[in-house]
């Protein structure tokens, strides 16, 4: 649904109801909310800072602990109106940031007075009791292990099918299966040919082929990334590049092409570092791994090292809890959890585990960063990538003199200021230049150990990666009243939570991440097979059993098909936590190769799947197909990253840096190898719902926007692919039909034909600029970045 600038007029007169008043809504609101509220006030982030949650109807009228965040029809009593327009300086959001745009605000202005149509409902059954305690909460069906029933997928679904009066379409043409394989699978159409020599007596050949392709592991560690909320900068106040993060992305993409099994690699990620390794590239892989716990965002200027070290190891341990539990065991950080079985001692217990973990992220002290960030050394291997270039000897013996010469000035000042001291000296007047050297010795000296920390003695530049190690000293955490640093009240020995009934504990010596990993993926763990089955369910089909894909908490949705997703998670086990496999069992079924022919109003939302999905393509996968049938891809991966390549660390230097395309897209490659810079994202994909990289995202937002319509018709990237696709079928004899197939896998019909002779008309010898054109209404049509 669209809002026309009529509507808004409309709207603001209050003569807009129902379903254009939901339209506005959908269209300005909503994307407004989710961009720019949900990370601190949602179900999905796991926040709601003031007690304010934002992504529900409900939550937004009842407000937080200020009162409500909207009436409806009264702007000036509208909380939230008043915090967007930074109208009152103990009320702004966002926090630090400067105010929304004005027409954002005059979108929520016109909204709350028209009545502030909100189609959101809250998932969760308001008549039922959440089960908050430990003994109830093992009665949640997630909490309970997954039961064995003997069936296969097809009769699961056929048995909610014949349930509900309803029967499964028929089976989906072949070109438009093969269509549908190939996006899915690998994120790239088939070719011409593909799709020509196929047929379904092909297709178990055509699944093991695509399974195989290294294009699986970038279109499936995608999927991963968006869960490990991967970025290349920190976000927040201090936009820091994390140029070594490439590294984890790389793991990742091998990963999934080497079928690493799901329990293996969770425990890479959460505890490489205390695996054995056969030999150096497998200890550099391990090490590499822990990436995923130390590329979050984190309050770089935060002052008070203890509040620093609690806020990691918070982001840290909500990620892990909820990329591979699905559970939100952060929100009792504060207070024992108000609708899960988690307790204050359940978050402070895993707390002790990622508060005893020293977190290498590379980012210097400066202005902008009080907390200094080092690297991990990997071990030296042939042929190993390192984009930074190397500086001369002669750079690094300059750089030692200029550190030698930093710690001396300290000490000296250091010493005057003590010497004064015992002297009764009042040097009071020379505070402000004494502040003003010891910044300038900090910052300085923070850069300079920077540099050093990337090179060896000669210069060479080092392989280095982030991730996490054992902290020097080991502890357990305190518990701390309403989440203060200030008001510790006990101790909490570090331990898992308690809901959960499989057996494990922190050692002493150790922080206990290898502990964790072992509890999080042990058969008898009831969540971790179960959410991954889901997680591949729905990018298969486009909705998850379990709709909230990132809860499955009391709070989140439940399965339509539970005896479905027991047999998969099960399944999925005894097959050696094999991701291939999984997927391969799901796409050869009858219920995956249906047709996306049907609509029944006894399932309007089909959730028990009489027929396929229609899905938009994910931002990548349209920018990868528009270089594909242009001929333009290039499938081979980028050494390195970008951001890697910048000068300084700083993304508030990106728009002064010569060497970056204006919209960070000026490769060829996949989307994959993009820079992922929070809060500077490139267009391509920003525009179709990237996943926000500062959250655990399992389930991308689907919006239809003008501004992608704009995009389409005006965004240079897509003018370009579309003169690229011209010329490759400038010197085809039936230049239209060509487009077409290259485009959809499939020939005109008469009526598009008869349409674009219209088009063509009586065009001159040269009409490269038309062709383009026609081109460019075949990459911008629904039906290029649909999924049938």
């Amino acid at each position: 649904m669209k809002a026309s600038p009529l509507l808004w007029v409309l709207l603001i007169a209050g003569k807009v109801h129902g379903d254009d008043a939901v339209a506005f809504f959908e269209s300005k609101i909503r994307p407004a909310l989710a961009k720019h509220c949900y990370e601190c006030h949602s179900a999905e982030s796991g926040k709601s800072k003031g007690g304010l949650m934002l992504d529900t109807k409900q939550g937004i009228r009842t407000g937080g602990d200020s009162g409500p965040a909207v009436v409806p029809g009264d702007a000036a009593k509208s909380l939230l109106l008043t915090a967007i327009k930074h109208a009152d300086p103990d009320l702004e959001m966002p926090p630090k940031k400067p105010p929304l745009s004005k027409a954002v605000i005059a979108d929520f202005e016109a909204w709350i007075k028209a009545g502030a149509a909100d189609p959101r409902e809250t998932a969760a059954k308001a008549a039922e009791r959440p089960p908050v305690d430990v003994e109830s909460g093992r009665k949640f069906w997630s909490y309970q292990k997954p039961q064995r029933i003997a069936g296969e997928i097809d009769g699961f679904i056929r048995a909610r099918l014949k349930e509900n009066g309803l029967s499964s379409a028929p089976e989906a043409e072949p070109v438009v299966l093969l269509r549908r394989l190939y996006l899915d699978l690998i994120g790239l159409p088939p070719t011409q040919e593909q799709a020509s020599a196929f047929s379904i007596s092909k297709l178990e050949t055509t699944v093991d082929e695509l399974l195989a392709s290294k294009e699986f592991g970038v279109r499936w560690g995608r999927h991963w990334l968006d869960v490990a909320r991967f970025a290349e900068s920190n976000g927040r106040e201090s936009n820091l590049t994390f140029p070594h993060a490439w590294r984890y992305r790389d793991y990742v993409i091998d990963a999934f092409n080497a079928d690493v099994p799901f329990d293996r690699f969770i425990t890479e990620q959460i505890a490489g570092d205390q695996l054995p390794a056969e030999n150096d590239a497998e200890r550099a892989r391990l090490l590499i791994a822990t990436g995923f716990l130390a590329i979050g965002p984190k309050g770089l200027n935060e002052m008070n090292k203890e509040q620093f070290a609690a806020d990691v190891a918070d982001e840290q341990l909500d990620t892990v809890t909820r990329a591979v539990l699905a559970s939100s065991v952060a929100c009792a950080r504060c207070h024992d959890h108000k609708t899960e079985p988690f307790s204050m001692e359940d978050y402070y217990g895993l707390a002790g585990i990622f508060k005893s973990t020293q977190t290498f992220y590379g980012n210097w002290i400066d202005s902008e960063n009080n907390n200094q960030g080092h690297l991990i050394r990997l071990p030296d291997l042939p042929g190993q990538v390192i984009p930074r270039p190397s500086v001369t000897e002669a750079r690094v013996k300059q750089l030692k003199q200029e550190l030698a010469q930093l710690n001396a000035d300290e000490k000296a000042q250091q010493e005057y200021v003590l010497k004064a001291k015992v002297e009764g000296r009042d040097i009071s007047g020379e505070y402000h230049k004494i502040l003003t050297n010891a910044i300038r010795i900090l910052w300085t000296r923070g850069g300079v150990e920077g540099a050093l920390e990337t090179v060896d003695d000669t210069g060479r530049s080092l392989p280095l990666c982030m991730g996490v190690r054992d902290a020097n000293h080991i502890s357990d955490s305190q518990l701390y009243d309403r989440g203060e640093i200030a008001h510790p009240v006990k101790s909490v020995p570090r331990k898992f939570p308690r809901v959960i009934e499989v057996r494990g504990s922190a050692p002493r010596q150790k922080s206990g991440r290898l502990e964790l990993a072992h509890w999080v993926v042990s058969r008898d763990n009831p969540l971790t097979a179960r959410v991954m089955a889901n997680r591949v369910w729905r990018h298969l089909f486009g909705a998850g059993i379990v709709r909230s894909v990132d809860n499955f908490g009391f709070s989140g949705g439940r399965p339509s098909h539970p005896e479905l997703l027991d047999h998969l998670a099960l399944k999925f086990m005894d097959g050696g936590w094999s991701v291939k496999k999984l997927i391969k069992e799901i796409v050869m079924s009858k219920s995956y190769r249906q047709s996306s022919a049907g609509h029944s109003e006894k399932d309007p939302d089909n959730q028990f799947l009489s027929h396929a999905n229609k899905r938009r393509l994910d931002a990548e996968v349209i920018r990868d197909s528009m270089l594909a049938v242009s001929g333009s891809l290039d499938t081979s991966r980028r050494p390195g990253s970008l951001v890697a390549e910048l000068d300084g660390q700083s993304v508030s230097l990106i728009g002064f840096d010569s060497k970056l395309p204006q919209d960070l897209d000026g490769s060829r490659r996949r989307s994959i190898y993009l820079p992922v810079i929070r809060d500077h994202l490139p267009d391509v994909l920003e525009q179709f719902d990237v996943a926000n990289p500062n959250l655990v995202t399992g389930d991308r937002d689907v919006t239809n926007v003008p501004l992608q319509a704009l995009y389409l018709m005006n965004g240079p990237f897509v003018q370009a692919q579309a003169a690229a696709l011209a010329k490759r079928v400038q010197s085809s004899p039936d230049r239209v039909k060509t487009a077409f197939q290259l485009c959809f896998n499939r020939m005109p019909d008469a009526q598009e034909l008869a349409l674009a002779e219209k088009f063509f008309g009586n065009a001159s010898a040269d009409d490269s600029k038309l062709l383009a054109a026609f081109c460019q209404s075949l990459l911008a049509s629904a039906e290029f970045r649909i999924v049938d």
